[in-house]
């Protein structure tokens, strides 16, 4: 079976590390982060060929979507940023070009320059074959419902390509007043993967929808990974107080699922699989690993065990993002 993951990242050790010192554990914004880890860890985010294509084949993955990992672009101000995220395309595009049925790729954008980020999103779509962008967190603090972002969200709905919307770590203020002051590692790790930026990512999705930039762009199409960054649990209690509230003209749930696709990536359990199924429906899953934070064989042996008919798998495995991002293949 055809299986395509599609939140799969990479850095450019040679760009990333000489900025942002990747080895010790990256700060970000001043605020603590769990960072990238081990050097092992570092290498494996480095490497676009063999140790890469190694990995994928013991689980039978046929295809990566790279996206790059923070700390990049997005962190960097003004010509610094449209560089850094250039050359991070750049490498990109080479490893796609030179393994075009194993690797697509998204967009890495410079987003504190939002003129810059469109262009770079345009360029990348248009001249290397990109598949749209992933955007991690917010960015100097702002949601991309701030008007600041118009050119992103404009660029990606002329060129009809996806956003990603990825976790990062929280602003300053919002670690301190929630995540400071306990023991150990912890808070580092509440504020990241273990819970906080889930929570914020889902939160990104509901402040577009109540900002009202999904009814201003009515194409955009969104994913999230994850099993859906908390929204499957959370989305009917916040879609209920809205409409109790009128906050929206809308209905959430009706203005959500006109735009959001959710990805598997690093949960491989049963149930936020089955809520996200229930409340989204299995044309708007797909399948993610989230290499190599993640472990290929642990996320393939999670999807041959899901219980779904034949052909939900293969929607989940690759069919629903082959439609999305317009990935051709040879039928086996």
């Amino acid at each position: 079976m055809r299986i395509v993951a599609l939140e799969e990242h990479f850095i450019v050790r040679a760009l990333a590390e000489p900025r942002f010192g990747l080895s010790a554990p990256p700060g970000l914004a001043t605020v603590p982060n769990p960072g990238i880890g081990s050097s092992d860890r570092l290498a494996q985010l480095d490497d676009l060929g063999d140790r890469r294509l190694a990995a994928m084949n013991e689980a039978g993955i046929t295809m990566q979507v790279l996206s790059a990992t923070f700390p990049g672009a997005d962190q960097l101000d003004g010509e610094e940023g449209v560089s850094f995220a250039r050359r991070t395309n750049d490498r990109l595009a080479n490893a796609v070009a030179a393994h075009p049925d194993r690797y697509a790729g998204f967009a890495h954008l410079p987003m504190r320059v939002p003129a810059a980020a469109a262009e770079e999103l345009e360029r990348t779509v248009r001249t290397l074959g990109f598949r749209g962008a992933l955007i991690n967190g917010t960015t100097d603090g702002l949601f991309l419902d701030n008007p600041r972002f118009q050119p992103v969200l404009e660029m990606a709905t002329s060129l009809d390509v996806p956003i990603y919307l990825h976790p990062c770590m929280p602003p300053k203020a919002v670690y301190e007043a929630y995540f400071e002051g306990l023991p150990g590692n912890a808070g580092p790790l509440l504020a990241g993967g273990a819970y906080g930026w889930h929570s914020e990512t889902g939160l990104h999705v509901l402040r577009l929808a109540a900002a009202g930039v999904l009814d201003a762009y009515p194409s955009l199409k969104l994913i999230v990974g994850h099993m859906g960054e908390t929204l499957p649990f959370m989305i009917e209690r916040t879609a209920d107080v809205f409409h109790r509230h009128k906050v929206m003209d809308r209905h959430l749930m009706e203005v959500i699922r006109e735009h959001l696709y959710l990805t598997t990536s690093g949960f491989f359990t049963l149930p936020p699989f089955l809520s996200a199924l229930l409340v989204f429906g299995i044309d708007r899953l797909m399948f993610s690993v989230d290499y190599p934070y993640a472990d290929n064989v642990r996320a393939r042996t999670f999807l041959d065990s899901l219980p779904i008919s034949t052909l939900d798998r293969e929607k989940l495995a690759h069919r629903n993002v082959d439609a999305l991002l317009g990935l051709a293949y040879v039928t086996e």
